[in-house]
């Protein structure tokens, strides 16, 4: 007779798998012996590592610029400068939060005039009223004055989203162009009014010629560090509000605003105060801007000026603070420069000459990147330089 065979039962044959599956995988995962062979392997090279190389190198030829270049490209990149902070300011208030805003050329408007009048002297006849304050404090109260401007409207932005905002923002142009036009013992009327220059520590950033290494540095080059410094330092402050705590809110608002509600974020008071500080960041931007300019005209300060830092922070990246940056200088430099090379170029005329003026070639550009951002390049310019993919560098491995 045979010996009876003992069945196979299911967990044994469970048990026995798991076993030989896990001999097999210890001998695919394990590791061979010994010491691993030196070789080449390429490594990603870190945004904040890379933003600080560019930064490194960019920083001494925008400190040298100042005496090799002439005017026109000092003040058009002044005038990037300005826009670059505005643009900072609105990126937090529309990019990060969320919040459509039409009037942010209103509280460039209050910085800019709000300056004129502050350090003004008003002493000639005829000449617009002034209250004689040292020019630095000038500044830092208009940059106050366009802060509280927007704190008076921040209850209508804590409650509004959206179209309504915007809605809103818009009616600001409206009574700003009102007033400016029309209140002429304070803006001059249609001519506007002089600036008072910057006098900071004994210098004054005027015309009057100040020799630095054989070259005489006269308002541009003087108000070059100023800006250099004040971009500089909206860019860092914006930059550490996105990081933090407050920035962490502004983008839950954004992205739901119910679920930040729920979730403990007072959600009408974060949006009150990004709009305070979007005001702010724009009055500062207009007070450089009425510094480079040397004159307010009540017509600048527009509906179409509001349209533009729309432009720049879709165009840069929306939320990004380096997005802003880049798009300022694209939507600002882009006139400077078709302007400067309007006699060589196809089908742009010089402003005043007939055919089509820079200013409207360069709205046409605006309008044809504002389309290939939205379809193919959602992120902005900014984004491009991340689509690279990996930088890649030989680095020997540890053994």
């Amino acid at each position: 007779m045979s010996e009876p065979t003992t069945p196979l039962t299911a967990s044994g044959a469970t048990a026995s798998g798991a076993a030989a599956s896990g001999a097999a995988a210890s001998e695919i995962t394990a590791p061979p012996a010994g010491p691993r062979p030196a070789g080449r392997r390429a490594t990603r090279v870190g945004p904040s590592r890379r933003r600080a190389a560019y930064a490194a190198a960019g920083s001494p030829v925008l400190l040298a610029l100042p005496f090799y270049v002439d005017r026109f490209w000092l003040q058009a990149g002044l005038l990037a400068m300005a826009a670059a902070i505005g643009a900072i300011g609105l990126t937090l208030l529309t990019g990060a939060t969320g919040q459509l805003s039409l009037g942010h050329a209103f509280f460039l408007a209050v910085g800019a005039y709000g300056y004129c009048v502050l350090a003004g002297d008003g002493e000639g006849a005829g000449e617009p009223v002034g209250l004689g304050l040292p020019s630095w404090a000038a500044v830092v109260l208009a940059v106050l004055l366009a802060g509280v401007a927007g704190g008076v409207f921040s209850p209508i932005a804590g409650r509004l989203r959206g179209a309504y905002l915007g809605i809103a923002t818009l009616a600001l142009i409206f009574i700003g162009q009102h007033v400016l036009f029309n209140a002429h013992d304070l803006t001059g009327g249609y001519n506007g009014r002089a600036v008072p220059p910057l006098s900071l520590f004994g210098l004054t950033f005027d015309d009057s010629e100040t020799v630095v290494a054989a070259v005489p540095f006269q308002a541009m080059e003087k108000l070059w560090y100023v800006g250099l410094l004040l971009l500089a330092g909206c860019a860092l402050f914006a930059r550490g509000v996105l990081r933090g705590r407050p920035g962490r809110a502004m983008n839950a608002i954004r992205d739901h605003r119910i679920a930040a509600g729920v979730m403990g974020v007072p959600v009408a008071r974060h949006r009150a105060a990004v709009f305070v500080l979007s005001s702010m960041y724009a009055g500062l931007a207009g007070v450089l801007l009425a510094l480079v300019f040397q004159q307010t005209v009540p017509e600048y300060f527009g509906f179409i000026l509001s349209l533009e830092y729309l432009a720049m922070i879709v165009i840069g990246g929306l939320g990004s603070v380096t997005g802003a940056v880049v798009g300022a200088a694209f939507v600002t430099l882009l006139p400077q420069i078709l302007t400067r090379y309007s006699e060589v170029l196809p089908l742009v005329s010089a402003p005043g000459t007939g055919g089509v003026s820079p200013g409207e070639v360069s709205r046409y550009l605006y309008g044809a990147a504002i389309v290939a951002v939205v379809l193919f390049l959602p992120g902005g310019l900014v984004r491009l330089a991340a689509r690279r993919g990996p930088i890649e560098k030989d680095e020997a491995e540890r053994p």
